[in-house]
């Protein structure tokens, strides 16, 4: 149950990713797509493993497979910041929270036809997962909008892609040599946006407000946030197949740690999240917390 652990790890690190991505998209970033295209061309970073892995390069099938994975999670993040800048975190988050375990579930029985499944303890956790998740970021008087919900089903197909695809990558190579195949895909889905000519104004022509207070924290986020996807990632690598799924189910773990922070965050940046604490609220996400803590007791008992 390495891959558990490490899922876990890498959730708390993204927690405190997603503070400071929600601050910097308030207050300086006002494309979601040059945020985009910028956490896709940092990619480059894992290319300099190159040197100190046993690389070689892909078969045709794999570059095809590593591309796509890295291409749909930089579109993939590109339609989750659209909606987070469009709408109300508490719109986005659970409706991508509880798409993506789905949609990376069916893909991955599509894809095995229907050899990979789970047993019913294995599904029964992966509900608990699923709907703690959902619980722990839902806001009843904040319901999700069709406009909301056409963006988040958008962003959860994109990663789920990107999920499966890296997964399937992992299995034909070694964890290092097929992540420095996927982070090239994301580089080359981040040039994409280059083909339109507003948005190369927007990156060679005009000046991006950034103060350096504001790019220092930008650039240490997403180091952090690269940190916390490779171990993501690494977990993908080591889950059997027909638990890949359960990764993203797993990002209710994600929420419950923003929930912590968020208690003491909140006050002082009320812009990041906010936190309305009430009997009826804090019922639910003690529901929700119990859901999950269940899912990862069934879980660990595989």
């Amino acid at each position: 149950m390495t891959w558990l652990i490490v899922a876990i790890l890498a959730y708390l690190i993204l927690a405190l990713v997603f503070l400071i991505d929600k601050y910097l998209l308030v207050q300086s970033i006002p494309d979601p797509k040059i945020y985009a295209f910028y956490i896709g061309i940092l990619g480059f970073v894992v290319l300099l493993l190159v040197p100190f892995i046993n690389f070689y390069l892909p078969t045709p099938w794999e570059a095809l497979l590593a591309f796509i994975s890295g291409a749909s999670f930089i579109f993939g993040i590109f339609w989750f910041f659209k909606g987070l800048k469009l709408f109300e975190s508490s719109r986005i988050v659970p409706a991508v929270g509880g798409i993506l375990p789905i949609f990376t579930f069916l893909l991955i029985y599509i894809f095995s036809k229907g050899k990979e499944t789970l047993n019913p303890v294995g599904f029964l956790a992966f509900i608990l997962l699923l709907l703690g998740s959902f619980l722990i970021t839902y806001q009843k008087n904040k319901k999700i909008s069709l406009d909301s919900l056409r963006i988040s089903i958008i962003a959860a197909f994109f990663l789920a892609i990107s999920f499966v695809f890296a997964k399937y990558v992992y299995i034909s190579s070694s964890f290092l040599v097929g992540l420095v195949w996927v982070r090239g895909g994301g580089i080359l889905g981040a040039l994409f946006f280059l083909l339109n000519p507003s948005f190369r104004r927007g990156i060679f022509k005009e000046k991006i407000a950034l103060q350096k207070k504001t790019a220092l924290i930008f650039l240490s986020n997403q180091a952090a946030g690269g940190g916390g996807n490779i171990l993501q990632n690494w977990a993908v690598a080591l889950a059997p197949l027909s638990y890949v799924a359960f990764i993203n189910a797993l990002q209710g773990i994600q929420y419950l740690f923003l929930l912590i922070f968020a208690v003491f965050l909140s006050l002082r940046f009320p812009k990041i999240l906010k936190e309305e604490i009430s009997k009826e609220i804090l019922f639910q996400k003690v529901i929700a917390i119990l859901l999950i803590g269940g899912g990862l007791v069934l879980l660990s008992w595989r």
